[in-house]
């Protein structure tokens, strides 16, 4: 009954990711994670997302080993592993090609914390990881992509910025639950579009004040969050 659950939760939030125009054709995939169990739900590997159902969601440990299903998973799964086995707060990761946080991505630019949008939900520069090396890209390309996300938050805390541009790839996003990286993955590219058009207008434009940075992010998140209803 749990895994039932998971399945439909992984599918309405690949769904979701295509109604707010994240993802296109099949270039996007979405996952959860039961962390009692261990078990992980992720988005069939090319199947239409308009074809999609529940039981089209593939099953599988933090091996990747497949758990009873016929369909193949995601070619990301191993980035996906790669986190939940790293980040272990986080209950879901969502992968996109969505415009304007590729070309970040593939210009190599982090996305620096230009105003108070990016501060509600991001507590700090949106990073980009290194290039992989020709070796990393021959031998192990997926989980080598997981791999490199990890290395740019060494140090930090990957729930307080729960997204990373992978160079010349594109954004990942997560959250501690599936909605949560729903909302992050779209606060992501709307702050990569704030960030490109203020870029294009002041190139030299800095960040905001630490000061500024945190007491937005403090009013929604941790034990003192002001934001929203008790």
């Amino acid at each position: 009954m749990i895994l039932d659950a998971l399945k439909a939760d992984v599918l309405n939030a690949n769904l979701a990711t295509v109604r707010h125009g994240l993802v296109k054709a099949t270039f996007g995939n979405a996952s959860g994670i039961d962390r009692d169990s261990g078990l992980i739900a992720i988005k069939p590997s090319g199947v239409p997302y308009e074809e999609m159902t529940p039981e089209h969601m593939v099953i599988c440990d933090l091996d990747g080993r497949p758990r009873d299903n016929r369909f193949r998973p995601s070619s990301d799964l191993d980035t996906h592993l790669a986190l939940y086995r790293a980040f272990d707060g986080i209950g879901a990761v969502i992968h996109t090609h969505s415009t304007f946080a590729t070309i970040m991505a593939q210009a190599q630019h982090p996305i620096i914390p230009l105003g108070t949008t990016h501060a509600d939900y991001f507590h700090g520069e949106i990073p980009v990881t290194r290039n992989l090396t020709p070796q990393e890209i021959e031998t192990r390309y997926v989980a080598a992509t997981g791999d490199v996300i990890v290395e740019a938050f060494a140090g930090r805390d990957p729930l307080e910025v729960p997204a990373a541009l992978v160079a010349g790839h594109g954004p990942f996003v997560w959250g501690e639950t599936l909605e949560m990286a729903v909302l992050n993955a779209m606060i992501l590219e709307e702050v990569a579009k704030m960030a490109w058009h203020a870029l294009t207008i002041a190139p030299a434009v800095g960040p905001i004040s630490k000061s500024l940075l945190d007491r937005h992010y403090s009013r929604k998140h941790g034990a003192n969050a002001t934001y929203g209803q008790n």
